[in-house]
């Protein structure tokens, strides 16, 4: 099973974005998204951005992802 997670982008080095998710950050590729910024959320899949999100969105998919957890 495959699982691709929101993330917020925060700084911008050619190719690659420096991203955070739950007080967690990760440098992942941003190269299959077109003028990507710094604010943006995007899908984050295996170290890369796949899609870009609404902020409503992102924080939907990161609450549905909140309460997946806790009933585990």
């Amino acid at each position: 099973m495959c699982l691709a997670l929101p993330m917020k982008i925060n700084k911008i080095n050619g190719t690659v974005a420096r991203c955070e998710v739950g007080g967690l950050s990760q440098d992942i590729r941003i190269d299959f998204i077109t003028d990507a910024k710094p604010g943006d959320y995007v899908m984050v899949h295996a170290g890369f951005a796949i899609e870009r999100m609404t902020e409503k969105e992102a924080l939907e998919n990161m609450k549905l992802l909140e309460e997946l957890k806790n009933a585990l």
